[in-house]
């Protein structure tokens, strides 16, 4: 039979969009695994360095400041560039300042050198996002950021699992060059079938009335309890398991792993039901998880059982918001995506930064992790409460594809 009119076209469509996204998920993968690789390589990196808990925290933290930071600025690089070309050059500093982490020499440097990747992390996370954006149909948008936010938590989530064995037969050096392999084959890989896509005007808005934006403020808050949550406690969790539970190193990593790698089910699920039960029973959902899991866990801190139940409960809550929160923000301000949802990810970055190293110092304090969780489930309950006042109608505000306002 003869094809349809049209259907030529929209077949070829579709495939550009759904390599845009195969190519946007190749990314997050990339630079996902350049920021938590320091986490499982902890007690590596303490033994010859010799630092605290709280200056391990400051790693985390380090990598987190400047990743915060160029969330409105690589956005606003993204907006007005492309995706593109912003996030290959955002990538390739990754694995430059992830190069300098494997020939470290001293505790300071391992430091400036987190410092350095943040710069391209924080701009590669928000050009993908803007590069998924100007891809992608309206209708199909939330799936995909979705399975493109599934894939920074695989990403994530596999060095946390997969760094501890490599690291047993190369040491925490050759671990590192590990992680800088993945980010240059993601280069490489854009470089050779990444396309722009085609610009497309909206309505001038200004960058003023989008950072003092209550609504993307609000999405922020719960991306602080969700995204800022599941990293400052994956940052922590392999440590977790083996002081409380006396668990193996290898063990305590694959187990730990799944608070952030099961959030590459939820975060999917979620932009699937936003559109059935609604955003404020799905955040509903999402944070009394997350609060649930953080008493749980601090009840019964030496019971594997309850700490195994507790990182599930995590895992799924914490990934079920992030659809939603990103397609809101670009509908709100399609012109300004990249920056709108740079906003979002900055506020919740936050967390991150004053999470970790306290988690840190009360654990080098208290010598336990029971008051830490004890603070992150209230502080999952106080986001519940704010998250009730955001707009149900937003999340169906018009939303337009183009990389360029």
């Amino acid at each position: 039979m003869p094809q349809a009119p049209g259907s030529f076209e929209r077949m070829v469509a579709a495939c550009r969009t759904e390599r845009a996204l195969i190519l946007a998920c190749v990314a997050g993968f990339a630079f996902s695994a350049n920021y938590t690789n320091h986490a499982p390589l902890v007690p590596l990196l303490q033994a010859q360095f010799t630092f605290s808990k709280a200056l391990a925290g400051l790693l985390t933290s380090g990598i987190f400041l400047t990743h915060a930071l160029m969330q409105v600025p690589g956005g606003h690089l993204a907006d007005r560039f492309g995706g593109k070309r912003v996030l290959i050059l955002a990538l390739a500093l990754v694995a430059g300042g992830n190069a300098g982490l494997a020939l470290s020499t001293s505790y300071a440097q391992l430091l400036g050198w987190k410092i350095v990747v943040g710069l391209g992390t924080g701009t590669s996370f928000v050009a993908g996002a803007r590069f998924l954006t100007a891809a992608t149909p309206a209708e199909r948008l939330a799936r995909a950021q979705g399975i493109y936010g599934a894939s920074i938590l695989a990403g994530s989530g596999f060095v946390i699992f997969a760094l501890p064995r490599i690291a047993a037969h190369v040491g925490w050096t050759g671990a590192f060059w590990s992680t800088v392999a993945v980010a240059l084959a993601a280069v490489a890989l854009w470089l050779a079938f990444a396309q722009s896509p085609s610009p497309v005007a909206h309505p001038p808005s200004h960058l003023l009335e989008m950072l003092t934006h209550g609504q993307l403020w609000l999405l922020g808050l719960v991306q602080m309890a969700s995204f800022g949550l599941v990293i400052v406690i994956g940052s922590w969790v392999t440590l977790l398991l083996t002081t409380n539970l006396g668990l193996a190193p290898k063990t305590a990593g694959a187990l730990g792993s799944l608070v952030l790698l099961l959030g590459i089910v939820s975060r999917p699920l979620g932009a699937h039901f936003v559109g059935t039960i609604g955003v404020r029973p799905l955040l509903a959902l999402s944070l009394l998880l997350n609060a649930a899991a953080c008493f749980a866990m601090a009840a019964f801190s030496h019971s594997f059982a309850v700490t195994a139940a507790g990182i599930l409960a995590l895992g799924v809550g914490c990934g079920l918001p992030y659809a939603a929160l990103f397609t809101r923000a670009a509908a709100l301000f399609p012109g300004r995506a990249g920056a709108a949802m740079g906003l979002v990810n900055m506020l919740g970055i936050v967390m991150i930064l004053v999470g970790a190293p306290l988690v840190g110092r009360l654990a080098d304090v208290t010598h336990t992790f029971t008051s830490s969780f004890v603070a992150l489930g209230a502080f999952s309950l106080a986001i519940l409460l704010t998250s009730q006042f955001i707009h149900a109608e937003a999340a169906r505000a018009p939303l337009r594809s183009g990389d360029r306002p």
